[in-house]
C-alpha cells in the first residue's frame, strides 16, 4: 500500500435481542442459542485512516480497557493477519455513544464495523461471509454486525438468517450496573433446554410468546436491573410485547409501534431511570 492515506468515518450501531432461548450446549461448553437480533439507530462513530508503516494505532483511549483487550484493535490486527500484508496499518478512533456492558453489543459492533471499513480501505475485497468467519473468533455477536441486517441467529450466534422486523421504536433503560456474562451463563438456575424454534415458523407477530432465558437469573441476582425492568413494565401498556432483557443485560427495553407511545412511556417513568429512545434499523449503516 502506498500513496496518500485514505480515511472513512462510519457508524457502528447497537443491537437488541428481541428474544434469546438457550437450546443446548456444545461439547466444548458453549451454549447453543436462538435469538433475533435487531439493529438500532444509536451508534458509536469510528474514524479510520490508513498508514503504510504496518502500525495499527488506537487514537482514542477506552476507559478501563487496555489496548490488547480492545475488540477494535484485535479486529484490525486479525484482519491484517488474514490479509497477509505487513505494511497495512491504520489510525483508529472511536467516539462511544453505546453504553458499555449493557447487552447492546457496542464492542462487537465497533469490531465488526472496523473490519468492514478496513476491508474497503485496504482494498481486500473479502466477502461478508469470509469476514463473518474471521470475526467469530472475536465474539459471538461480531458475525451479526458484519452480516449487517436484522437476523434470526442460531448456533453460538454465528448462523444467521435474514428476517423482516417492523421498524419499531424502543425505549431502552440502562441500569447503573455491569452484568458479567460468564457469571450469568454459569448460574445453576439457568434454563438451558428451551425447545428449538424452526426458522420457517418464525414471524415477528409471534415475539410476544417468546422470552429471554437469561432474564430470570439476571433479575434475581441484580436488583438494579429488576427495578428498571419493573419500572418499564409499568409503562408498557401500549407496547408490542412488554418489558424484556437484551442479551445478558443489564439493559432492558420495551418495543412500541409508534414513536409517541415510546416518548410518553419514557416521560411516565420516575426521574431516576436513565435510558434512551431508538428506532430499529433494517440494515447496517455501512452496507
Amino acid at each position: 500500500m502506498s500513496g496518500p492515506a485514505a480515511s472513512l468515518t462510519v457508524l457502528a450501531p447497537a443491537k437488541l435481542n428481541l428474544f434469546l432461548h438457550l437450546v443446548g450446549r456444545r461439547p466444548d461448553g458453549y451454549h447453543l442459542l436462538q435469538s433475533v437480533f435487531v439493529l438500532l439507530n444509536v451508534s458509536d462513530t469510528i474514524h479510520i485512516s490508513t498508514r503504510d508503516d504496518g502500525i495499527i494505532r488506537r487514537v482514542t483511549e477506552l476507559a478501563g480497557v487496555n489496548e490488547d483487550d480492545d475488540l477494535v484493535m484485535r479486529a484490525a490486527r486479525l484482519l491484517k493477519l488474514e490479509a497477509g500484508n505487513a505494511a497495512f496499518g491504520a489510525n483508529i478512533s472511536v467516539n462511544k455513544r453505546i453504553p458499555m456492558g449493557g447487552g447492546l453489543g457496542g464492542g462487537s459492533s465497533d469490531a465488526a464495523t472496523t473490519m468492514l471499513a478496513l476491508n474497503q480501505l485496504w482494498k481486500l475485497d473479502f466477502s461478508r461471509e469470509k469476514l463473518q468467519a474471521i470475526g467469530v473468533a472475536l465474539g459471538a455477536d461480531v458475525p451479526f454486525f458484519i452480516f449487517g441486517r436484522d437476523a434470526f441467529a442460531e448456533g453460538v450466534g454465528e448462523k444467521l438468517h435474514p428476517v423482516e422486523i417492523p421498524q419499531w421504536w424502543y425505549l431502552v433503560l440502562t441500569p447503573p450496573v455491569h452484568v458479567p456474562t460468564a457469571t450469568v451463563f454459569a448460574h445453576p438456575e439457568l434454563t438451558r433446554n428451551t425447545f428449538p424454534l424452526k426458522i420457517l415458523d418464525f414471524s415477528a407477530n409471534g415475539l410476544k410468546d417468546l422470552h429471554n432465558d437469561l432474564q430470570p437469573v439476571v433479575l434475581k441476582e441484580f436488583p438494579a436491573v429488576f427495578r428498571s425492568f419493573e419500572a418499564l413494565q409499568a409503562v408498557s401498556r401500549k407496547s408490542v410485547f412488554g418489558a424484556r432483557l437484551t442479551g445478558s443485560g443489564a439493559c432492558v427495553f420495551v418495543a412500541f409501534k409508534i414513536e409517541q407511545d415510546a416518548r410518553d412511556a419514557f416521560q411516565a417513568l420516575p426521574p431516576q431511570y436513565e435510558g434512551f429512545i431508538a428506532k430499529g434499523l433494517s440494515t447496517h449503516p455501512f452496507s
